[in-house]
């Protein structure tokens, strides 16, 4: 096994597989030698996938048969990362119950389906690593984000209790908190009409001075794949350019940084 080949012989399922997040994943981890299974509500043309299902994670039936698929065919399954989500939001009194139940239903209980799924497999095996895509908005508020912070809060959460719930079985759980990615997602929103300065402020609100990258989040979810992070369970793993590190007014740029 070579150094550039990490995950060979390991099998991952990713959610949210056609674009953004976990396509960055997805690629990272067919790169270090995985067998890589997709799932995404939208179709994937990607010829990196050795399978790849078009299903809903609403769907627990729909996924639990992917999982039977997944152990028939490759006779293990070692990662899950799970990225599908959806961004709507906005003040408690302007959300629409039906717009609340969407956001949850996809980004957490469309989570717990997904680890709810593979967890029986992972303790046959006595091991796995699942790895939950999360959000800096599931630690910290944010303006008009209601719907979508509570479900990440959720995810943040949940994620904790898989991992001492099953770390006995070998089974470790990790949550990634992205900051703001540039992801077709994020374009989607940041390029309706009046946005240009919420934009702006955001991206500055990162003290590295941009959004992320895809890829750059698929780093932290190849270190919760791979064997390097063995001992780390149960932790939130913050990739957002210092966002969440703490205030900044201009004070030290008036000292000639930056």
């Amino acid at each position: 096994m070579s150094a550039e080949q990490r995950l060979q012989g390991q099998v991952a399922l990713v959610t949210g597989a056609a674009s953004g997040i976990g396509l960055a994943c997805a690629r990272r981890y067919k790169a270090e030698g995985a067998v890589v299974i997709g799932a995404d509500v939208s179709a994937c043309e990607e010829p990196l996938y050795d399978h790849f299902e078009v299903l809903d994670v609403r769907d627990g039936a729909a996924q639990v048969a992917l999982v039977n698929v997944i152990m028939e065919r490759f006779e293990s399954l070692d990662i899950l990362l799970t990225a599908a989500g959806i961004g709507d939001a906005g003040p408690v009194h302007l959300v629409e119950e039906d717009a609340w139940d969407r956001v949850l239903d996809i980004n957490l209980k469309g989570t717990f389906l997904s680890i709810k799924a593979v967890v029986p497999a992972m303790m046959a095996q006595g091991s796995g690593s699942i790895i939950t895509v999360a959000s800096v908005e599931g630690l910290q508020g944010c303006e008009g984000g209601s719907s979508y912070n509570a479900s990440k809060g959720g995810v943040v959460l949940l994620s904790k209790n898989v991992a001492i719930d099953y770390a006995r079985q070998g089974i470790r759980c990790n949550c990634i908190c992205p900051g703001f990615i540039d992801t077709p997602l994020l374009n989607s929103v940041m390029s309706m009409e009046g946005m240009e300065t919420f934009r702006n402020d955001v991206e500055s609100q990162h003290k590295m001075g941009r959004f992320g990258k895809p890829e750059e989040i698929a780093g932290a979810a190849y270190f919760l794949a791979c064997s390097d992070s063995s001992f780390v369970t149960g932790q939130n793993i913050v990739v957002d350019g210092g966002y969440t590190a703490g205030h900044s007014h201009g004070l030290v740029q008036m000292m000639g940084l930056g």
